[in-house]
């Protein structure tokens, strides 16, 4: 039996990318898994198929997770669809790398960060959490980054990105306390990890990331869900308000 047989989970921005791992590696540990998406409809589909297919139950959702009345209609269609939920992962964010939002100004990227990766995990943790609260228990875990907190990065993209997972990786610590004792509340910091980006990035990249991470490699979005599976689980109820770094050994 997975370690969490009988879970019952939701994955935002889980159509892809580290989104996507999560959502099957909480499949993999036994766990029910709504996944939520804003526009890849046919991706989503594809990723509660991979649910079902691992013999859990998998549903796509969709909501734009920066606005508040669709926020609570996914909590709602998900709790009834579940029957309660055990696990919420906050990983939506805005791809700010990849076109066509690469080629937007500045301040149109900033404006994309905080509506969708800081307003969207306040509104969903918001959401899930008092219910969570009052069902008697659960477990949220928030996605930051390795360098937020460490000025590890220069450029307009880091220092977007420092702004965004800085306040969630804050908030994640206030959070906790808020929800203690009947929710924990957890944020993973991944390092370099090869997404889409990562996996079409220049030579130099390439060798910069070897050449800064201990473990000589690229994270896998897979490293990622296998922390949050442990997170989600009992091996981990004595953890909350904590932010833990996957990054290869990356010294923050």
């Amino acid at each position: 039996m997975g370690v969490l047989t009988g879970k019952r989970a939701v994955v935002t921005g889980g159509s892809r990318g580290i989104g996507r791992a999560i959502a099957l590696g909480l499949a993999q540990a036994g766990a029910d898994v709504v996944v939520n998406y804003a526009h890849s409809t046919a991706a989503a589909a594809a990723v509660a198929a991979e649910v079902e297919a691992l013999g859990q139950r998998g549903l796509a959702l969709p909501a734009d997770v920066s606005q508040v009345d669709e926020v609570e209609r996914l909590v709602q269609q998900a709790w009834s669809w579940l029957g309660s939920i055990d696990v919420w992962v906050n990983n939506a964010g805005s791809d700010i790398i990849t076109p066509p939002n690469r080629h937007l100004t500045r301040s149109q990227k900033l404006e994309m960060v905080l509506q969708v990766d800081v307003r969207g995990t306040a509104l969903c943790s918001w959401a899930a959490g008092e219910r969570m609260a009052a069902a008697g228990g659960g477990v949220i875990l928030n996605v930051g980054w390795d360098k937020a907190l460490a000025g590890g990065m220069a450029g307009d993209t880091a220092e977007l990105f420092a702004i965004s997972k800085a306040a969630i990786m804050g908030y994640t610590k206030s959070l906790a306390r808020s929800l203690a004792p009947a929710v924990r509340v957890n944020c993973i910091a991944p390092g370099f990890i090869q997404t889409a980006w990562g996996q079409n990035a220049s030579a130099a990249w390439q060798e910069r990331v070897l050449a800064e991470t201990p473990l000589r490699r690229w994270g896998r979005p897979q490293d990622v869900a296998e922390m949050a599976v442990f997170l989600a689980s009992d091996a981990a109820s004595f953890i909350t308000g904590q932010v833990i770094n996957v990054n290869g050994g990356v010294i923050m």
